[in-house]
């Protein structure tokens, strides 16, 4: 049994992290630091504490779950090691490449296990993505594009959401699930190019971004918006035998916000309409119509980190490869 701490309770720390956590018997939730007052009601039995400080002097607590604002994630990360502690990181790691490999450096020092909350590579349209492409029912991959849009034109009442920092803005909130997932496909990209744009009244971040990744024979898109009200296709891809196109986005956060949870025979399943098409030929078979999507499932992710921690199991998001993340993220930025 883990004993974790969760540090934060907005979306993700309520809605996205202590479902799961409470749903794996190899976890107990044993404390949640947050001033919501929701907590207490939600959980009874889990002390709800306003102070970081006291997780780090708990010495029963093996894991701390860090899903407080963006600029705090490396100083808490940092901490939480330094006091002997696992640490699960919500994206973005860290503001900056520099700060996540020292996290990275620290946690082999202290041999701790370090990983990041990219959820969304257990999302439903992904895994049914990467289903896809390992049966190469598409042939090799020419283009792959991928968009993360959403419609919010009035700016967010989190202040710290709207606030010109390292590790603000839409290519650090929205742009690691879409990368991670590009990178978890295709590996490192032989060139990096792109663009961030504020296109929302009064804004004073970047809410807008086109990333291109270059491979051989292959490009990749990445594109997101906040000022996106009709949907566009999630995914686009275009291979030698054939294309793949899908509208609609993993249910699990909606499904969560709803009151549905972990285990539910409905939980983590697309409606029929959103499932995506697909049209290729394979030698003399030609494939042509909806593809079933698979069921979205992020307990996946707190299984696995369970079993590292435990077990010395490879872990599935590894912080290096967030690292490499990080770095593209920077390159743009810097365009």
């Amino acid at each position: 049994m883990i004993n974790i701490a969760l540090v934060g309770f907005g979306l993700s720390g309520r809605f996205l992290q202590a479902p799961f956590i409470v749903a794996n018997p190899n976890y107990k939730l044993t404390t949640i630091v947050t001033s919501n007052p929701i907590a207490k009601q939600l959980y009874p039995d889990v002390c709800v504490v306003s102070s970081f400080e006291d997780v780090l002097t708990d010495s029963s607590i093996d894991l701390v779950s860090i899903a407080s604002p963006n600029a705090t994630h490396y100083e808490y990360a940092k901490k939480a090691l330094l006091a002997n502690k696992h640490v699960l990181v919500e994206k973005p790691l860290a503001s900056t490449s520099k700060e996540a490999e020292e996290l990275i450096l620290l946690a082999k020092q202290q041999n701790k296990v370090l990983s990041v909350f990219q959820n969304r590579r257990f999302d439903s349209d992904f895994l049914t993505v990467q289903k896809i492409l390992k049966a190469k029912l598409l042939g090799d991959v020419v283009s792959y594009e991928v968009r993360y849009d959403r419609f919010k034109p009035v700016l967010n009442p989190k202040k710290w959401k709207e606030t010109p920092s390292p590790g603000s803005g839409i290519i650090y909130d929205l742009g690691p699930h879409i990368l991670d997932q590009a990178l978890v496909l295709f590996g490192l990209p032989l060139r990096v190019w792109g663009q961030t744009y504020t296109q929302r009244a009064g804004s004073q971040i970047d809410d807008a971004f086109d990333v291109y990744l270059s491979y051989e024979n292959m490009t990749v898109k990445l594109s997101s918006s906040l000022l996106v009200r009709e949907e566009s296709p999630r995914y686009r891809i275009n291979g030698t035998a054939g294309s793949f196109v899908k509208y609609g986005i993993d249910q699990q956060e909606d499904h969560l916000k709803a009151g549905l949870l972990p285990g539910m025979p409905e939980f983590g399943v697309e409606p029929a309409e959103n499932q995506g098409l697909i049209y290729s030929n394979i030698g003399d078979v030609v494939i042509k119509g909806k593809v079933e999507t698979e069921v979205g499932n992020w307990g996946l992710l707190f299984q696995n980190l369970y079993e590292a921690i435990t077990e010395g199991t490879e872990l599935i998001i590894k912080p290096e490869l967030v690292l490499e993340q990080i770095k593209i993220i920077e390159a743009v930025k810097q365009l």
